[in-house]
């Protein structure tokens, strides 16, 4: 039945693929120069690793299931990788880019050609660097248009806008997080954040600059909206504008409206906004949200909607957004997100309980170690089922691939806890033993999974933006508590789920999302926080090969980095 269904599955994608490039599959070609430029913000001047000496980098614009060569070059002073956030990459892990997971790093004064393989993806993805925290300024858009002959599924947007939130900090990112990392401590705030680059006039610095989108009377706008930032959720809104979303990571949503958006670190979302109000200039805003105890500054970064010809001060000065620990907006925001059945999406295809062949209950916490050097005498780490990832120095996927290689991974991450506990109770004296390794799930092409991920109270406790690369994943169901595996399941939304890259973990809660194994490859699992995912809040997902050609990892590209010392 497995098999069966396997192939079912498989089919299907193919019909839905094959029909899309009988319209589209155009190639496309660009050139990232990398390298340190200057910037300044918050009148002082920080030096910057960027792409194309911009920040954000620049945006890429296709078509659905193009395909898409970018050539890297790194004139930079040390090592880093691309990854393309949201892009399956159909077979091809080779150029999804997370360092030492699928490559290793483009070493200064080389350069690196990634193929994009483009599929169902559709609306707003994003790319960034995958190195330490290299990618707090090296980032930018990656828009899919739909095909020529196909319409939006809600009203024609007379153009689009990109928004891009960021965490704003004056020094080298990674430098920020290798001396983080060696005191043992959790990395310092960012000084500020921005909107597209721009700080917004909250900060006291006359000298700052703030985002303005120019609008026009009674048109209709698609808001592109991006969280880029390290480690912040974000409340996102336009005074006295309404904001209809109509998708999130690249996949088309049932329509809903509010006044406010909640979006996650490594999530998109696709917002349709009327300007339709008196002709004037409004502001737009973000605030931080936080449900843990290790909260982000409470700053409101602003940006300008501006109708054009408008003239004078800001119509509405007042900003209304939820408060940063408003868990209440943070719920009700999620539990409006539901999946569409409409032509320019994929068929719902949710794995039923019959097909689900392997079955995982993480629990996320952070934790401690013994360290002798660190500044407290302990340092902090993070895990997925009491293992910290602790990442190899050559690529799992080329020791996986080649079958040469021992020592890399071990195939032997634990499924379950080895300690179950009231993970959503207080755990102020609590603890359980923390090991690290390098352990990876392996599953058979084209079988079910599901995945339960189970907030804990260990550390600070709070929410978690957990991004599996090469899947888009149904989100089935969340709960208040701790997961019960005899009498949750029977709430799951196995209808109309929403379809995404990146799953909301809210604090003292769970979430269970499922998938068909349908990519084979080694992919990435990880904590979209990146002080959280930079102490172990990872692990990695490896796919077999299926019993053909199509259904099997492609050959590597020749051009392939070398790791160090090989």
């Amino acid at each position: 039945m497995g098999l069966q269904q396997g192939l079912v599955t498989w089919f299907a994608g193919v019909l839905f693929l094959s029909t899309l490039l009988l319209s589209c599959a155009d190639v496309h070609h660009y050139e990232f120069f990398v390298r340190e430029s200057n910037f300044t913000k918050l009148c002082n001047t920080t030096t910057l690793l960027v792409v194309n000496d911009s920040y954000p980098g620049p945006q890429i614009r296709v078509h659905r299931c193009d395909t898409v060569f970018v050539n890297v070059h790194n004139q930079g002073n040390y090592g880093f990788t691309i990854h393309w956030h949201g892009v399956k990459q159909p077979r091809n892990p080779w150029s999804d880019g997370p360092e030492f997971i699928t490559q290793c790093p483009i070493q200064p004064g080389t350069n690196f050609t990634y193929e994009i393989v483009l599929s169902d993806e559709i609306g707003t993805l994003w790319w960034h660097a995958h190195s330490d925290w290299t990618r707090g300024s090296v980032h930018g858009a990656f828009i899919i248009l739909p095909p020529e002959n196909e319409t939006y599924p809600f009203p024609t947007p007379d153009a689009d806008q990109t928004i891009i939130l960021e965490s704003w900090y004056d020094g080298d990112y990674k430098q920020i997080i290798d001396d983080a990392l060696a005191a043992g401590v959790s990395p310092r705030q960012p000084n500020a954040y921005a909107i597209n680059g721009h700080v917004g006039d909250t900060y006291g610095c006359p000298n700052d600059t703030i985002f303005r989108m120019l609008v026009d009377s009674e048109k209709i706008y698609l808001l592109r909206i991006i969280n880029a930032a390290m480690n912040e959720h974000f409340f996102f809104t336009i005074a006295n504008h309404t904001l209809t979303v109509v998708a999130q990571d690249a996949s088309y949503v049932r329509r809903f409206t509010r006044d406010y958006l909640l979006i996650s670190p490594g999530q998109t979302m696709d917002v349709l906004v009327s300007a339709n109000r008196n002709v004037g200039q409004y502001y737009m805003a973000i605030r931080p949200f936080s449900d843990s105890s290790a909260a982000p500054v409470d700053n409101i970064t602003t940006g300008i909607f501006q109708y054009t010809n408008s003239e004078g001060g800001l119509n509405a000065s007042l900003i209304t957004l939820p408060a940063m620990t408003d868990t209440d907006a943070m719920i009700n925001f999620l539990d409006q997100i539901r999946n569409t059945n409409v032509s320019q999406n994929p068929g719902i295809n949710v794995p039923a309980d019959k097909d689900i062949k392997t079955r995982a209950f993480i629990a996320i916490a952070v934790n401690n170690l013994p360290c002798n050097t660190c500044v407290l005498g302990t340092r902090l780490v993070a895990s997925l089922n009491n293992v910290s990832f602790v990442s190899p120095r050559i690529d799992i996927l080329q020791a996986y691939y080649n079958r040469n290689m021992s020592g890399v991974f071990t195939e032997d991450f634990p499924l379950n806890p080895p300690v179950f506990y009231n993970f959503t109770g207080d755990l102020t004296n609590f603890n359980t033993p923390v090991a690290e390794g390098t352990r990876v799930i392996v599953v058979n092409y084209g079988e079910g999974v599901e995945m339960v991920l189970q907030a804990t109270q260990m550390g600070a406790g709070g929410s978690h933006p957990i991004h599996l690369h090469g899947f888009s994943f149904y989100w089935v169901g969340t709960g208040f508590g701790n997961f019960n595996n005899e009498t949750d399941p029977s709430t799951y939304n196995l209808v109309d789920p929403p379809l995404v890259n990146t799953v909301h973990v809210p604090g003292r809660r769970w979430v269970a999302i499922r998938f068909f194994a349908t990519n084979p490859g080694v992919w990435f699992m990880h904590c979209h926080l990146d002080r959280h995912s930079s102490w172990g809040m990872d692990t990695v997902l490896i796919v077999r090969n299926g019993r053909t050609e199509e259904t099997s990892i492609r050959p590597p590209p020749s051009t392939m980095p070398r790791c160090p010392g090989t």
